[in-house]
C-alpha cells in the first residue's frame, strides 16, 4: 500500500464534486494532509503584524509567505480533494484517523454578534472582541494562564466527501456525506464511516483543533495548523445515509467536574442558560468574562440531561475541575 502527502498548495474552500483531485489513491493507501487553520492564516498575519500579541518564537516571518490570503469563496480551507480509486455511489468510505498532529500555536476567539452561543447576550454586557494565543509546544496540554492548563485532543473539525447535488457547497453546515462536525472525539485511533455519493468520494480535510468542548460554544475551539496521516478504505454497497464512527474515548478527561444546568422548553435556550451560569462560575474564579468564554470552547462539555420530562428540558455544562492548577 501506498504513503502520500498532500501539501498547502492543495486548498479549496468549497465542497463541490466537480473540484478536479489534488491527488487519486487505492484503498488501502495512507495519506497526510497539511491543513490550515480556520482563519486561513489570518491569525497569523494578525499577530505578525503586532494586531496581536504571541511569544515571538511561536510564529516566524516564513509562516507568513506561507500563510497567504486564499482566494474565492469564504470558508474553511480545506486540503483535497482526495479521489479514491473504486469508490461509487452507495459505497463507504472507511477512513482511520492515524495520527493528528497541531502547530506550535493556535488561537481561540470571541466577538460581539459572531455565531458563539452568548455572543448576543454577552454583547449587550460589554462583551468586547479577544483572542487568545496558545502554546502549543508541551504537546499535551496549553495554559490559558497561570494555574489553568487545557489538554491537548487534536482532531480534524472538518473532514467529509463530496455532496452528490452539483456545487459549489458551503462548507460551515454538517452534511450527510461529513464536513463541519466538530466531533472532538474523532481524534487519532479513531475510524470514521463516510457515505459516498460522487465517483471518487472527493475526501478533504481541514479546521485542525487542539482540543474543545462539546459545543465549541464561543464559536472556536483552539484553531491551529497541522497535519493529518489516515488510511482510507472502500466498502461497497455498505448501506449507510450518515456518519458513524468508532473512538478510543467518550471525551472523558477529568476526576472532577462542576456542572451548571438550564431548564427550557427549546434546547437551546436551555444551553444558553446553563452555559450562562457557568461563565459566572469561572469569573467568580478569577477569569474575565473574555477568558471564562473562551476557556468554556476550548473545554466545556454541553450535555443533554433529560428530554423525557418533554416539553421541559435539561442541558447540563461540564467543566473539567482538573484543569485548575494547585499552588
Amino acid at each position: 500500500m501506498a504513503h502520500h502527502h498532500l501539501k498547502l498548495d492543495a486548498l479549496h474552500t468549497v465542497w463541490d464534486n466537480a473540484l478536479s483531485p489534488a491527488l487519486t489513491v487505492a484503498s488501502g493507501d495512507t495519506v497526510t494532509l497539511d491543513t490550515l487553520d480556520a482563519s486561513g492564516g489570518g491569525v497569523a498575519r494578525r499577530v505578525l503584524s503586532g494586531e496581536l500579541s504571541a511569544p515571538p518564537t511561536l510564529i516566524s516571518p516564513i509562516e507568513a509567505d506561507a500563510r497567504a490570503p486564499l482566494g474565492g469563496p469564504r470558508g474553511h480551507p480545506l486540503t483535497g480533494p482526495v479521489f479514491v480509486e473504486g469508490s461509487r455511489p452507495g459505497d463507504a468510505l472507511r477512513i482511520e484517523l492515524l495520527e493528528v498532529r497541531t502547530a506550535a500555536w493556535g488561537w481561540t476567539g470571541c466577538r460581539p454578534n459572531g455565531i458563539g452561543l452568548l455572543d448576543a447576550a454577552l454583547a449587550a454586557e460589554g462583551l468586547e472582541s479577544y483572542t487568545h494565543i496558545w502554546d502549543l509546544r508541551a504537546g499535551t496540554h496549553a495554559d490559558l494562564k497561570p494555574g489553568v492548563r487545557v489538554p491537548l485532543a487534536p482532531f480534524p473539525g472538518v473532514i467529509g466527501v463530496a455532496p452528490g447535488a452539483s456545487g459549489p457547497h458551503p462548507t460551515a453546515p454538517p452534511r450527510s456525506v461529513g464536513g463541519n462536525m466538530d466531533i472532538r472525539q474523532l481524534v487519532a485511533g479513531s475510524t470514521l464511516w463516510l457515505p459516498v455519493e460522487a465517483p471518487g468520494a472527493l475526501l478533504s480535510v481541514g479546521d485542525l483543533h487542539a482540543a474543545q468542548g462539546d459545543g465549541e460554544v464561543s464559536g472556536t475551539g483552539i484553531e491551529t495548523a497541522g497535519q493529518v496521516t489516515l488510511r482510507v478504505h472502500v466498502e461497497r454497497q455498505a448501506g449507510i445515509t450518515i456518519p458513524e464512527f468508532t473512538t478510543p474515548t467518550s471525551g472523558g478527561r477529568s476526576g472532577a467536574w462542576h456542572a451548571t444546568t438550564g431548564h427550557h422548553p427549546d434546547l437551546m435556550t436551555a444551553a444558553r442558560i446553563a452555559l450562562r451560569a457557568l461563565l459566572r462560575h469561572l469569573e467568580r474564579r478569577g477569569l474575565t468574562l473574555p477568558e471564562a468564554y473562551v476557556l468554556a470552547s476550548a473545554c466545556v462539555d454541553l450535555k443533554i440531561s433529560q428530554i423525557v420530562d418533554a416539553p421541559n428540558y435539561t442541558v447540563s455544562a461540564f467543566l473539567p475541575l482538573d484543569i485548575f492548577m494547585e499552588g
